[in-house]
């Protein structure tokens, strides 16, 4: 019998996909992963089609659409009035996933006689600290606590050596919700200044910020700029998560890295839909919305859950919320998604799976990007169960 050796011996299926899974095997409402469950904009789907009958149907260029690419370029000038350029510095990819393990690729040097550290916070989305592992780095820790999240710079001062190649950020931050302040891109700035440290800035929920926040891009920081991949997603924007389309901005030679890399693993993205996206780009309203309509969505969710025991502090971005059951049971908070999503047919994420160690703080992660309807169905069960 051949043995196949295991490049990740300490990863199994994701917890997306056994809640996801769990959640259609019980008929439960998933508030789990992370992807909406209402349509997207008819427009959207209209352009699609007409790119389609207009024959972009074949190979789309590596780097991306030329016109997605000069779309991409004006609306980030908009936003944060900074200037890429379209032909070398920006890199349409196969969702933000694929242009995160593409930017840790190019950065991380394998074969060295220790190998390259990158500085993770943790709770962390799950496919960081495997793409820094299987391109030979040693992820190393920040982790944060709730209710706050809060950095503690010093902290992570002291985790840099002089084997740290690479800090990865996430902001606004998935599965906590929190997005960084100007103090906190600034404190990241004046860490890596004057060392040879890259940065991963993880933005896909940049247009999903609560209570008059800004989302602070860290491209807009003159030391940062220089040395960080920025990856979005149309996904999350547009509510098409299902099309995996992301792209990645970054300097000339940081660009140049990257494509070796990205040219090798998806090579391009549907053509098509670069297309239709590249003229819905042209209508700024949809992304400039986005918040309003996440944060109606959130207090909803909140007010729903209000007459139960859970506690919460209000996310601050994204479109997932996190609530503490500490008051509730002392059970693990696997096993109590497992038990909501079996008992009362409501899927959560437990945030334990996120942490290296599996530090679990009684917490688990909802998802609000969902029709009214589910989310009140979904309060009302919660509020019901979660009473006593």
């Amino acid at each position: 019998m051949l043995i196949l050796p295991d490049k990740l011996p300490r990863v199994g299926t994701t917890i997306f996909t056994v809640m996801s899974k769990l959640a259609t095997d019980v008929g439960a409402l998933n508030l789990s992963q992370g992807f909406p469950n209402f349509p997207t904009d008819p427009l959207l789907l209209e352009l699609v089609t007409k790119a389609m009958r207009n024959g972009h149907n074949q190979y789309a260029p590596m780097a991306g659409v030329p016109a997605l690419r000069e779309a991409l370029a004006q609306k980030t000038a908009d936003c944060y009035g900074i200037s890429y350029d379209p032909e070398t510095e920006i890199t349409v990819t196969s969702g933000a996933t694929e242009a995160i393990y593409a930017a840790i690729t190019a950065v991380v040097q394998p074969n060295k006689p220790t190998p390259d550290e990158v500085i993770v916070f943790e709770p962390a989305y799950d496919s960081y600290v495997p793409a820094i592992e299987l391109n030979g780095g040693k992820p190393v820790f920040v982790t944060l606590a709730p209710p706050e999240y809060a950095i503690d710079w010093q902290v992570v001062a002291n985790k840099i050596t002089d084997k740290t190649r690479l800090i990865i950020v996430n902001t606004p931050y998935n599965p906590t919700g929190r997005v960084w302040t100007a103090d906190d891109v600034e404190q990241l700035a004046r860490l890596v200044q004057n060392r040879t440290i890259f940065v991963v800035a993880d933005e896909v929920y940049e247009h999903i910020t609560f209570d008059g926040r800004v989302h602070h891009s860290l491209m807009q920081h003159p030391v940062l700029f220089d040395r960080t991949f920025v990856i979005s997603s149309f996904g999350k924007t547009f509510h098409t998560t299902g099309w995996k389309i992301g792209y990645c901005l970054a300097p000339k030679t940081l660009t140049a890295a990257f494509r070796k890399v990205h040219q090798f693993l998806t090579f391009s993205v549907s053509t098509p839909m670069q297309y239709a996206l590249a003229e819905y780009l042209q209508q700024p309203d949809p992304y400039r919305n986005l918040s309003a309509f996440y944060q109606q969505k959130r207090d909803l969710f909140l007010q729903a859950i209000s007459g139960s025991r859970l506690r919460f502090t209000p996310a601050e971005g994204t479109f997932f919320q996190c609530v503490s059951y500490a008051d509730l049971t002392n059970e693990s908070d696997y096993d109590l998604a497992l038990r909501l999503t079996n008992e009362i047919g409501v899927a959560a994420i437990p945030v334990s799976v996120f942490y290296d160690q599996k530090n679990d703080y009684n917490i688990l992660r909802f998802c609000f990007a969902k029709d009214d309807e589910t989310l009140l169905r979904a309060g009302q069960r919660l509020s019901q169960f979660l009473v006593h």
